[in-house]
């Protein structure tokens, strides 16, 4: 017993049982890791033969974890971040936050999140943050698993697991050609927006899903001739004249101008949706937690004025 319970302590084990999860594949997987495909393998078999278990479902390539490696998985996650916080506790008492904060946002938020590593990165210099563009639901998946250290996401309904700090309130405008609306039309109903052709974001995205139900509970449906995973390409959709869209209020305001095209407001009904901070609810609290809530905080009300 005492030798699996030094094998399950091996921090270094548990990075190369996370890395195996982030890329499915042994040979990435090892070399995220700096180490041989082969030196890789026999430390997951040793830790197999130590635990008595089987970790890893194996075949001709990698084809997941067993129940009983999903948990030994879940730890060494957990030990991972504690780590990460120790870390972080100790380069905070000594005056200087340092270390990696992976912070996931969903698409429509981005805009509001560039600004955090200018904010952050003035008062702690030490503190590198990388964030990723992806749906609400892989947020909330990568904060119980460890791999983002906070997320920017739709406030929706508690979840005891995460705490939650409300940032500001999503608006939304129809952007256009202008051939496709009538002179000086400023505002637009969502009944009207939805017989427009429109160029939306696919249903696995959070922000859709929100769109279709202001849509049902007008009881219309949105004719979304195109869809997409990104913005972006629902931005330059507007260069063709042929489609619209609806954006957030501050994606539109951070968007370069297009020539020909005009912003509506969307009313009947006025709509908006909360955006919120999310975090691992884990005690002790990291020392990251308070600076992220703080400057989030700082840069809503510093947005506060209407666009």
């Amino acid at each position: 017993m005492s030798k699996a319970l030094n094998s399950v302590l091996n921090l270094r084990d548990m990075q190369l049982l996370t890395a195996l999860d982030r890329h499915r594949h042994f040979a990435r997987a090892a070399e995220a890791t700096g180490i041989s495909q082969p030196a890789f393998s026999a430390r997951i078999r040793n830790l197999e033969l130590d635990l008595g278990i089987t970790i890893v479902n194996r075949g001709n390539r990698f084809r997941g974890f067993t129940e009983e490696g999903e948990i030994v998985l879940r730890w060494g996650q957990k030990m991972l971040a504690d780590l990460e916080g120790l870390k972080q506790e100790v380069s905070a008492a000594s005056g200087a936050l340092t270390g990696t904060v992976s912070i996931g946002v969903v698409p429509t938020a981005l805009a509001f999140a560039s600004a955090l590593p200018a904010r952050i990165g003035a008062a702690h210099p030490g503190l590198r943050l990388n964030i990723h563009s992806t749906t609400s639901d892989e947020i909330r998946r990568g904060l119980q698993n460890f791999t983002f250290s906070a997320g920017i996401s739709y406030l929706e309904g508690r979840d005891p697991a995460l705490s939650e700090t409300h940032l500001y309130e999503e608006t939304y405008l129809l952007v256009a050609p202008a051939g496709l609306v009538e002179d000086g039309q400023t505002e637009i109903t969502w009944s009207e927006a939805a017989r427009l052709p429109l160029c939306l974001l696919t249903p696995t995205m959070q922000n859709r899903r929100i769109l279709e139900r202001i849509f049902a509970g007008q009881g219309v449906r949105p004719n979304a001739v195109t869809e997409t995973n990104a913005l972006s390409v629902a931005w330059l959709q507007l260069r063709t004249g042929t489609t619209a869209t609806i954006m957030p209020e501050r994606t539109v305001s951070v968007q370069p101008s297009l020539p020909g095209t005009v912003t509506l407001r969307l009313t009947e009904p006025d709509i908006s949706r909360p955006i919120a901070l999310l975090l691992p609810d884990r005690t002790p609290e990291p020392a990251l937690h308070p600076v992220l809530k703080h400057h989030l905080q700082e840069e809503a009300r510093a947005r506060s004025q209407p666009f």
